[in-house]
């Protein structure tokens, strides 16, 4: 692969006139099997380039394990990459925000209560030694010096928006090289924030989604010479759960591209294909009120969330076709979907009854949290003693994020962090009543001082004005659904009783041909689902959106199998359908 050199009067490849024209799709939100069709899509639609970020919380779930393998196979991804003709920008963090949990920083940093992440904390700074040393020497390979895809790497991301000490960025900066990155590095800041995130003697980049002449003038201001790229060119937006799914028309974004790229400027779109936020791993942003991003990250882009070519798709490549070549293969038409109406999911355990054989209840005097247990993602289970009859209030200091509870195994109330909720009543039947809080991990914060996100019950529980002491914690990170004790539950005289509240329902189907489809869950609440035991993510009526993409490789010819946990109420006869489209909710432009 050539070199990418950075001239002061712009990039070149190879010592050639380089522009960049480069799309957004990061790996960890597509199925592998699917990486080499997104990436030849990105060609025909003219990009020469692709840029990921790399997720540190998938990479290092905990301390001393490292996973580079399956859907983290970051080297094969890069190889597709350059076997499809295809340059790399790659963003490996250690935070990258991304609308990913935590912006991608591991849980487990977290379980130091004095740990200040994206500083020159020593704690922090040998973590991300540690990561570096274990990600970068498999991608040495890659990098564009020994004839790889890789034209450049990223230090951090958006820097500026959250501190201004220059010397954390030089560091990483400097870990980098040390781990031997020699391909150049590259800041991306919104334009506001250029100064505070910049390194001198790297490459600067600003983001943006409009008015890209004033944008490019205030990073040429910043940086005199040098080349014009944009890192972040917003071309769509996220979700959030409760609002309405955010589009930007096909006309609108081609003209604001078409302005960019009239300018002489390189560009990387975000995103070209956004994919989804599989399992429990959607980000949240907390601007005074905690807002979780939903499951789909479709983001309205070029390829929608099953990899089909949308109208923007089209449009950019006309835009594309004025500034640079554009292969002449036709991209393909939208690919057949997989469709089935009415499925029974006819075996039911209540969430409660299960968790025994999901988690270890550890005992303390207070809850603990989700990080002091060990666990990254999904639920915490606290239960305790209730020492009097009569009318009670809990007050728990701080839920995150989402907290049910119980009283002898019926529902007493919902806290939501969401709505700033931290005190229920209620009456205590008698002495010795079992109190249950179901907590909900709903996606930790991924962008500002917020990302300090620590999950469960923070602070202390009051009953009463006096505090409530005698718990266990039990973690219910709920990663494989295959030791779901179905059939260990209550039963009437007819057959398995459906439980109340939290529970399990597992159904199987059968497929002949195997093909992305949409799982839709009409009349169910919230919770989540699990198809042959690959985790889809999220799903709540609160909407906007009201289907979970399921990519095709997950299915198998023959006999299926779908599991929700539903945390209140299942839908009509217990019943989901596959259908061939997706319903992100209403539109708001």
């Amino acid at each position: 692969m050539p070199l990418l050199q950075i001239e002061e009067d712009g990039f070149r490849l190879d010592g050639d006139p380089f522009r960049i024209i480069s799309g957004g799709l990061h790996y960890f939100r597509i199925h592998p099997e699917l990486w080499g069709d997104r990436l030849h899509k990105a060609r025909l639609m003219g990009l020469n380039t692709v840029e990921t970020y790399v997720p540190w919380n998938l990479h290092q779930p905990r301390p001393d394990e490292f996973r580079m393998g399956a859907g983290l196979d970051l080297p094969r991804f890069l190889d597709l990459a350059a076997a499809e003709g295809l340059h790399v920008l790659l963003r490996p963090g250690p935070y990258i925000c991304a609308e990913w949990e935590g912006g991608g920083l591991p849980a487990w940093l977290l379980a130091d209560p004095s740990m200040r992440l994206r500083s020159r904390d020593p704690q922090f700074l040998a973590a991300v030694e540690d990561y570096f040393s274990r990600l970068l020497p498999p991608l040495h390979d890659r990098l564009a010096t020994r004839g790889g895809p890789v034209l450049a790497v990223q230090v951090e991301n958006e820097y500026g928006a959250y501190g201004e000490d220059t010397a954390y960025m030089e560091h990483l900066a400097d870990s980098l090289h040390r781990h031997g990155v020699d391909v150049p590095l590259f800041t991306c800041d919104q334009p506001a924030d250029l100064e505070r995130g910049a390194l001198p003697g790297v490459l600067a980049t600003a983001n943006f989604g409009s008015r890209s002449t004033e944008h490019l003038a205030t990073l040429r201001s910043a940086r005199p010479s040098g080349p014009l790229l944009c890192t972040e060119f917003w071309i769509g937006w996220f979700d959030r759960w409760g609002g309405n799914h955010i589009i930007r028309g096909a006309e609108q974004a081609s003209q604001e591209l078409d302005e960019l790229l009239a300018t002489g400027a390189s560009v990387n779109f975000y995103m070209f294909h956004g994919g989804t936020n599989f399992g429990f791993m959607n980000g949240a942003n907390d601007k005074h009120t905690y807002r979780p991003t939903v499951t789909s990250y479709d983001y309205d882009a070029p390829l929608d969330e099953a990899g089909d070519p949308t109208e923007k798709f089209a449009a950019f490549r006309q835009v594309i076709g004025k500034y640079a070549p554009v292969p002449a293969e036709v991209p393909p038409p939208r690919a057949a979907k997989f469709s089935l109406e009415a499925v029974e999911l006819t075996e039911s355990i209540a969430l409660l009854v299960a968790a025994p054989a999901l988690g270890d209840a550890v005992a303390s005097h207070r809850p603990l949290t989700m990080e002091e247990l060990g666990q990254g993602y999904g639920f915490v289970l606290y239960e305790a003693e209730l020492p009097d009859a009569g009318p009670a209030l809990l007050e728990l200091e701080q839920v995150r994020d989402r907290a049910q509870v119980f009283l002898d195994g019926q529902p007493v109330g919902v806290l939501e962090r969401e709505c700033h909720e931290n005190s229920l009543t209620f009456a205590v039947p008698r002495p010795g009543t079992a109190l249950a809080v179901l907590v909900e991990n709903q996606g930790r914060v991924n962008y500002g001082q917020g990302i300090h996100d620590r999950k469960g019950l923070l602070g202390r529980v009051l009953l009463n004005g006096s505090p409530l002491d005698g718990w266990t914690s039990r973690p219910l990170p709920l990663t494989a659904t295959e030791d779901l004790p179905f059939g260990a539950g209550p039963a009437t005289p007819t057959g398995p009783a459906t439980p109340t509240g939290p529970a399990f329902h597992r159904g199987t189907f059968d497929v002949d041909r195997p093909a992305d489809t949409f799982l839709h869950l009409d009349g169910w609440t919230k919770g989540s689902a699990w198809v042959n035991g690959f985790a889809l993510g999220r799903y709540w009526s609160r909407g906007p959106q009201r289907s979970l993409y399921v990519p095709g490789p997950v299915l198998r010819r023959g006999t299926n199998e779908v599991v929700v946990l539903e945390l209140h109420a299942p839908g009509r006869e217990r019943k989901v359908a596959f259908r061939d489209a997706p319903d992100l909710g209403p539109v708001e432009d």
